[in-house]
């Protein structure tokens, strides 16, 4: 499996990867993304500040993951130091046909990987009360239960924090 930072021209790829999990998160009772997010602007911008990594599978786009250092104001929410410099992990999906194969344990690696050599020492991610499949994945990779927060722009929703120390 390789893991790079994506381009524009994986943008078609990552947007129709996305189109086949919404519903599948959808039907499972997960409503953290819809058709509206996230959306080809979201990505975009990602690609512009090259904070958007892609998994090859078998030479096609599997999974997808946002490598940023931008923490929510509601993060302060969670039961981690909010001042502390992190890499947060966002907008992490696997195509339903890669699932199983370790495709979003490799873009948690490349975080780690890119937090060292930032000179990070902390891992952050959220997900959604519903998805069971990150709140078991998360745990396995050593990342910690922080806490429950809210999102202001995921109104009604509630998003599980976990975070990961490097030695």
């Amino acid at each position: 499996m390789l893991v790079r930072r994506a381009t524009t021209t994986d943008l078609p790829a990552i947007l129709a990867l996305v189109r086949r999990v919404v519903p599948l998160m959808n039907e499972a009772g997960n409503f953290q993304w819809s058709t509206d997010y996230p959306n080809e602007n979201v990505f975009q911008n990602d690609v512009l500040k090259q904070q958007l990594w892609v998994a090859e599978w078998e030479k096609q786009v599997a999974g997808v993951g946002a490598l940023t250092h931008d923490q929510d104001e509601e993060y302060s929410q969670a039961d981690w130091d909010v001042a502390e410099p992190a890499l947060v992990t966002h907008r992490l999906a696997v195509d339903p046909s890669a699932q199983g194969r370790g495709v979003a344990a490799a873009l948690l690696r490349q975080a780690e990987l890119l937090a060292t050599e930032q000179g990070l020492r902390v891992l952050r991610v959220d997900t959604n009360s519903e998805n069971v499949a990150t709140q078991r994945l998360f745990p396995k990779l050593g990342y910690r239960f922080a806490g429950e927060i809210t999102l202001a722009f995921r109104p009604g929703l509630r998003f599980f924090c976990y975070e990961k120390r490097l030695s």
